[in-house]
Parts: structure tokens; sequence; C-alpha cells
């Protein structure tokens, strides 16, 4: 299994780019599985539903919904963020893991950085994980940064796929 993270600041365009990626390296034939950082805990389940009682009002440790096409696991866990100990638990058999977030994770990084979000790229050329940036995404390649990784711009040609096979190629295997 590889792994590697999709970061950015908020509203940069991670999910997107995610969303991208994971099409693209699907139509190559890859099995991809996702995970998403989230700081806040999800509001996945209606209050009063069935899978809530469970889950709140009954306080199981975990509740699975279980339908045609689909499963759900809600879990009780203590702040286990780091996402190669959760894909080896719950993405069993992926060829390639994709996270969005997690960027204070040690793992390889394509940044997604946009001019109207404000402020610097969480790239720094000087700092000591600098070598984890497989490449950043931009929609203005004048960033106010020297990177030593690729940098695309949204405009360029075979951008998804030139990034989907960096990300292969550079993913860390687990």
């Amino acid at each position: 299994m590889r792994i590697l993270t999709v970061i950015g600041r908020k509203n940069a365009g991670k999910t997107t780019l995610t969303v991208a990626l994971t099409g693209e390296l699907i139509r190559r034939g890859r099995r991809i599985m996702t995970i998403k950082h989230g700081h806040h805990p999800a509001d996945v389940d209606r209050t009063g539903s069935d899978t809530y009682r469970h889950f709140q009002e009954g306080r199981a440790e975990r509740t699975l919904i279980a339908a045609p096409t689909l499963r759900v696991l809600f879990e009780r866990t203590p702040d286990d963020y780091d996402p190669v100990a959760l894909a080896r638990r719950y993405m069993d058999g992926a060829d390639l893991v994709l996270c969005e977030g997690f960027k204070q994770a040690s793992l390889p990084k394509i940044e997604v950085w946009r001019r109207a979000i404000g402020g610097k790229p969480l790239y720094d050329p000087t700092a000591a994980n600098a070598s984890e940036w497989i490449a950043i995404m931009t929609d203005d390649r004048d960033m106010g940064v020297e990177a030593t990784c690729p940098v695309f711009s949204f405009n360029d040609t075979n951008w998804l796929q030139t990034l989907a096979s960096m990300a292969w190629d550079r993913a860390l295997n687990v």
C-alpha cells in the first residue's frame, strides 16, 4: 500500500484535487482509497435516527450502518490522527491511500495554493521536511517562494496526468 497527502490552506481546493487524482488513478486501474482529516467531530448522523441512538445514546464502541451499497462505521477512539495507522487499519487492499490534510504527518505531500486564499504556501524550502513535497498546484506561479519541487499551474495542459504519475511514483510504501 502507498500513501500520500494533499495539503493546503482552508478553501484552497484540496478536496477538488484529491477527487481529480482519485479519478485519474482509478482510470489507470489502481485501487484508491481516501482519508479526510478533520479538526472537529464529524456530524454525519441525524439526531434521533436509529444509528444515532445506537452510537450516542447506547454508547456502543462501534456502530456499523450496513446498506445494500454502502457501509458507514462509527467508532469511539482516542485522538489517533496517524494517517499511516488509519490506512493500515481501515484501508486494507488499497493500492494507494490519498489523504486530505495531515499536513504535520511525515508523508509525501502535494500542496494546493491559491493566491486568493491569502498567506504564503505552507512549503518552506528551508524547512527540514521540504523534501516531503512532491509538487505544488497553484493558480499563480509567483508564490513568493522558490520551490525545489515541481510547481504546476491549473492552466497547464496535462497537469493531472503528470501529477498522478508523480503521486504514484513518490507515494510512501507502508
